[in-house]
């Protein structure tokens, strides 16, 4: 059969919300139908990076609305929904009608516009409604004019690839532990055991089951604390056409169409892990960049290279897909681009990730053979599995366990199992051969229709009564559960209540009786139980709390729903106020600044902007990391540090987002790179997973442990910045500088001297010093930087060392370790030349600094005063701690709209009494809000402290006025601005 190469197209789509918000520019460009563009953001004038596809679509502009919502062409150069379909859906549709395997990927990051081209929503029907469509038009038309013994039928799957792990989406059965199990076929190759089918006889019904595998995936997701972006979903829909040959034999043609939607392609890198002692631990990323392996070598195979191993067998996607990529099946992939400067490196990955694709080339051939050869291989097989089982007995499976490598009872087990089951879908295949069409869409019709009936009496309900529908990352599984709140009395819980709840939620930190939903008359409140968290509107609710019309609830930290009461929209559509839907990005957006980690500030740099992202991002996976380790007990906390560049030794640049971990135990902490820490969380996940499935091993060596990090691994204690300006006036200096933690705390002081040398390297003179250091300018320069030792190094360190960069040092000098919990002597020197000074260095010495890390590695039980607390349950160590999201120590972090420096503590003051800082915060903030009413222009600092002593129990400081007297203190605790 000739080859032929995949056929590739990409799309870029129109600005979203946030890049619009961010000023995004655009770097796509399309200067015909076949070639695509990408400037590179940081050189807009340089010449464009250039690629030829089968197809390129411009969908970024030139488009116009419709009544009905349609986006028509406005301009020719737009490819609207129809456009797509004619070019990619039709073939795939022709090619399933010859009898082609046929398969249609999507790929790119998330966000990018895969859902919509392969689905799209409302009017702008996508790929897979048009092509199903059609295809049963098409059933209808040949049904006219076949014979009555003519057939053909439609079935459909849905399975999910999650951390190397199948699912069937349509049914609610939990898999086994490891899910599904993927084997290998004699003829069709690889294929998902017990997987099941769902015989369709129409588009309605196909969406139907779409639907149904959508809302099985976003209950599994939120109960397992999956990450649906990382999730690879895999809709098979398979044709089979029964008829007649021109020499009277009965036929059966047999396509099956895949329809690929690959988990978002950033994610194809371990997350750019870098330095991670746990970097290749997690399965998360193994399909995607086996999938990148897969299509480079079937790459270089077109190419001509010899001896190439393509390694499909490395990952669970590539096995399934394997004739897609490689084999039996007319293949087309869909790339979908960003069009944003702000995406420039992934949407370059996805267009070389296209680019290779389509030098792919497959073999396809129409999948026909007479209907009685395929009933008899069947029946042979099933006696030949027979025959193993019965007469063979145990001696053979044994032999054929043996030969396939397995070497215990318990597998020999499994493989008897794996037999049993691969006759009873054979049995299954033959008895559906033997039914009519008419009895097969009959029992469909069946099941479909009462399941029609619930979803339209569902959305009836929903038109008249209070309920919450969920909210997720991923727009495709929103809206996918819905919890009613009738009249009367509801408890919300997981399934180890009894009786079970009205409102049924499971996974990470859903108690048992968490929440209590009352309704009456149309007022809705809800009531968290003892232990159980509840975040409405992005404050944490200890009380019963009346709910409005699209409030926000979180149940746990990760259960994100919002709250419809259809009376209160119709009263707020009636009196002209504006509706507005919350959305996952607005919902994370209120958490961020109810942290204090965002502020209202409506003029934001690009800057601002992408640490705004990243905080969105980053706030949900710290929360369910934290809920993580306080149900695994794992003794840790993890909380957001915003680490400034002048901390990280950079004169400017952005602020960088990081996690600390720390030690409830000990105090011992660790900073980790955004990127390491969600390579961390990732694992975590796998290793929740493990514990809700029931595994005895679930619990992980401590090298493995994402939830470990040895006492061993060096962290930064803090750095100081020395001044250059001494040596360009070659003046000599001998100073104690402070050392400054990341959130610009002192936490010591660092031993300098400078000291301008002669040639000899001797000291110069007191008078030999230039009045211009323009003076040096040609002439030779010397000098020594030496670091004599630091003092006051907190005492959880037990041993300590410098490294630093001097002007254009590429890599940094180290002075020695040195063994001391408090003061190091480091007695380090190091002689520095110039030849001849430049201008560069003049400048460079005159207005710049050394950055001087001081690093250190913890003592292995930290602060002994913590240890005592051993015996005490994760939960109970995180609710003492009552630490502010940012902390370094136990104190909150500076540029997190906390206080800074060695001011009080409002969160150590509330582990005291119990009162929270949110109380205290509040508190201070009345305070300051009434002084701005009076006109003052500062708060005495007595009032903060007398607020302070009221809520902790502490007594009031002497001087300061209590309830009922008043104090002159004239000292200040903030001034208003």
């Amino acid at each position: 059969m000739p080859e032929e190469n995949v056929k590739v197209a990409v799309r870029v789509r129109p600005f979203n919300s946030r890049e619009t918000t961010r000023n995004a520019v655009a770097i796509i460009n399309m200067p015909n139908n076949q070639q695509t563009e990408i400037k590179d953001p940081s050189n807009l004038k340089a010449e464009p990076k250039k690629f030829a596809f089968d197809y390129s679509y411009w969908s970024h502009d030139g488009f116009t609305e419709g009544a009905d919502g349609y986006l028509s062409p406005k301009s020719p150069k737009y490819a609207d929904q129809k456009k797509v379909f004619d070019d990619l859906g039709r073939g795939v549709l022709d090619n399933a009608w010859k009898g082609y395997n046929c398969s249609l990927f999507a790929y790119g990051q998330t966000g990018s516009g895969k859902s919509y081209s392969m689905v799209g929503y409302g009017s702008n029907k996508g790929i897979v409604p048009l092509a199903c469509e059609e295809l049963f038009k098409g059933i209808v038309e040949k049904r006219k004019t076949a014979d009555k013994d003519d057939d053909f039928q439609v079935s459909l799957s849905m399975l999910e690839i999650y951390n190397e792990q199948v699912r069937d989406l349509l049914t609610t059965k939990a898999p086994g532990k490891g899910g599904l199990k993927v084997r290998q076929h004699p003829s069709k190759g690889f294929v998902v055991e017990t997987l099941t089918t769902a015989s369709v006889g129409s588009y309605a019904q196909i969406e139907n089951k779409i639907n149904e595998g959508t809302r099985n995936r976003t209950v599994a997701s939120t109960n397992m604390n999956a990450t649906s972006s990382r999730a690879h979903t895999i809709v098979a829909i398979t044709f089979v056409q029964k008829q007649k040959n021109e020499a009277g034999q009965n036929m059966t043609k047999t396509s099956i169409i895949n329809l690929v939607d690959l988990a978002g392609s950033e994610r194809a890198d371990s997350t750019g892990a870098t330095g991670d002692r746990l970097k290749e631990g997690s399965a998360i990323n193994q399909s995607l960049s086996t999938l990148g392996n897969c299509i480079k070598a079937l790459a270089d195979q077109s190419m001509g290279k010899k001896k190439v191993m393509v390694p499909f067998r490395d990952s669970v996607l590539t096995k399934l897909l394997q004739n897609a990529l490689g084999g039996n099946s007319k293949t087309v992939m869909i790339a979908a681009l960003s069009p944003a400067d702000i995406n420039y490196e992934e949407t370059l990955s996805t267009l070389r990730f296209a680019d290779r694709a389509k030098a792919i080339r497959t073999t396809a051939v129409i999948n026909e053979s007479p209907t009685d050869k395929l009933i008899r291989e069947l029946r042979e097989e099933n006696q030949r599995l027979m025959e193993m089982l019965k007469t063979g007995g145990a001696v053979a499976v044994g032999a054929a366990a043996g030969a396939a490598g397995a070497d215990s009872s318990q597998e020999i087990e499994e493989m008897k199992r794996q037999m049993e089951e691969q006759m009873a879908a054979n049995q299954r295949e033959l008895e559906d051969m033997k039914k009519s069409y008419e009895q097969r869409m009959k029992e469909s019709q069946a099941e479909s229709v009462g399941m029609l009936e619930a979803e339209k009496k569902k959305a009836e309900e929903r038109k008249v009564t209070p309920h919450f529908w969920n909210l997720s990352e991923d727009p495709a599984l929103t809206a996918m559960v819905i919890h009613f709140c009738r009249e009367g009395t509801a408890k919300v819980g997981n399934k180890n209540a009894s009786p079970a709840p009205a409102i049924l939620m499971n996974g990470l930190s859903i108690q048992k009786e968490h929440a209590v939903v009352t309704n009456k008359k149309g007022t809705v409140s809800i009531k968290p139980q003892s232990g159980s968290k509840i975040v409405v509107n992005g404050k944490t609710i200890v009380g019963d709390t009346e709910l409005h019309h699209n409030d926000r609830v979180i149940f746990g930290p990760n259960h994100l729903y919002v709250f419809h009461h259809p009376q209160d929209e119709a009263k707020q559509i009636k009196a002209g106020k504006p509706v507005e839907k919350p959305t996952y990005d607005s919902v994370q957006q209120e958490l961020a600044k109810e942290s204090g980690l965002m502020d209202n500030n409506s003029t934001k740099s690009k800057d601002d902007l992408l640490l705004q992202e990243t905080l969105i991002q980053m706030l949900p996976m710290v929360s369910e990391a934290n809920a993580m380790s306080e149900e695994l007990d794992k003794k840790v906390k993890f909380e957001i540090c915003l680490v400034s560049p002048k901390a990280r030794g950079l004169n400017e640049g952005p602020t960088e987002v990081m996690v600390k971990m720390r030690n409830l135990l000990n105090g011992n902490y660790w900073l980790l790179q955004r990127n390491n820490f969600i390579n961390r969380k990732y694992l975590m996940q796998e290793m929740y997973q493990s514990y809700m499935e029931g595994d005895s091993d679930w619990d992980k060596p401590k090298e493995e442990d994402p939830f470990w990090e040895p006492h061993t691994t060096p962290v930064l204690i803090g750095v100081a910045h020395v001044f250059m300006q001494s040596v360009a006036y070659l003046i000599d200096m001998d100073e104690s500088m402070v050392i400054m933690d990341l959130k610009g705390k002192d936490v010591g002081h660092l031993l300098i001297e400078l000291v301008p040398c002669d040639a000899k390297w001797n000291k110069l003179k007191d008078d030999v010093f230039v009045d211009d250091p323009k003076e040096l300018k040609s002439k030779a320069l010397y000098f020594k930087f030496i670091i004599k030792g630091a003092r006051g190094i907190p005492p959880n360190f037990e041993k300590t060392h410098c490294s630093y960069k001097i002007y254009l040092d590429e890599k940094p000098t180290t002075t020695g370790e040195i063994k001391a919990s408090i003061n190091a002597d480091y007695n380090h020197e190091r002689q520095v030349s110039f030849k001849s000074v430049t201008d560069q260095l003049i400048a460079y010495l005159s207005e710049n600094s050394v950055t001087v890390e001081i690093w250190g590695q913890q003592k292995e039980d930290g602060l002994k005063t913590n240890v005592a607390t051993g015996n005490v349950n994760t939960r109970d160590l995180m609710q003492r701690e009552k630490s502010s999201l940012g902390a370094m120590g136990n104190g909150p972090a500076a540029g997190a709209g906390q206080v800074s420096g060695n001011s009080l503590s409002p969160s150590s003051a509330a582990s005291k009494s119990g009162a929270s800082a949110d109380d205290l915060a509040k508190q201070i903030q009345e305070q300051v809000k009434k002084a701005k009413a009076k006109g003052m222009k500062s708060v005495p600092i007595e009032d903060i402290e007398n607020t302070l002593a009221q809520l902790t129990g502490a007594p009031a400081p002497t001087g300061a006025k209590n309830a009922k007297g008043a104090s002159k203190g004239t000292s200040r605790a903030c001034v208003l601005q």
